[in-house]
């Protein structure tokens, strides 16, 4: 999807974050150029792994195509996912993404924990685009 967003894969995959050396302030999506924290005279940014799991904070579901510029092909149907809301167990700063597969918002609930792995946005016969999903621990799908 977005290159250098995340990294590794299996039991290693993980979202890449900066973290600033001044303020030790985490930020997600990246951040190359300056801390953003308005409090903070500025540091050097130097790229973090995240925490692979957190907990539920927020969650929702889509149940619309997305609008223009998003392509996607009318003749195909739609399929409903669920979007979460997580706190990162260690940073403490909240991550949006969808579930896996089969998670549907009747599955979650405030607080519970899930953990990230790989999953695919989109598909053609050329090209696999990549993101990450959340999934609740304990489920294998």
């Amino acid at each position: 999807m977005v290159a250098g967003w995340f990294a590794g894969d299996g039991d290693r995959f993980h979202l890449l974050g900066t973290r600033c050396s001044a303020c030790a302030t985490v930020f997600f999506p990246r951040e190359d150029t300056f801390c953003r924290n308005p409090g903070c005279a500025g540091g050097d940014l130097a790229e973090v792994p995240l925490s692979r799991r957190g907990r539920v904070w927020s969650y929702t579901d889509s149940r619309y195509r997305p609008p223009s510029p998003y392509v996607t092909d009318p003749e195909l149907s739609w399929e409903p996912y669920a979007l979460i809301a997580v706190e990162l167990e260690a940073e403490r700063i909240v991550v949006l993404g969808q579930t896996v597969p089969g998670v549907t918002t009747v599955d979650l609930a405030v607080g519970m924990e899930v953990e990230i792995v790989p999953g695919v946005l989109n598909e053609d016969e050329e090209t696999t685009w990549t993101t990450w999903h959340w999934r609740p621990t304990g489920v294998t799908a």
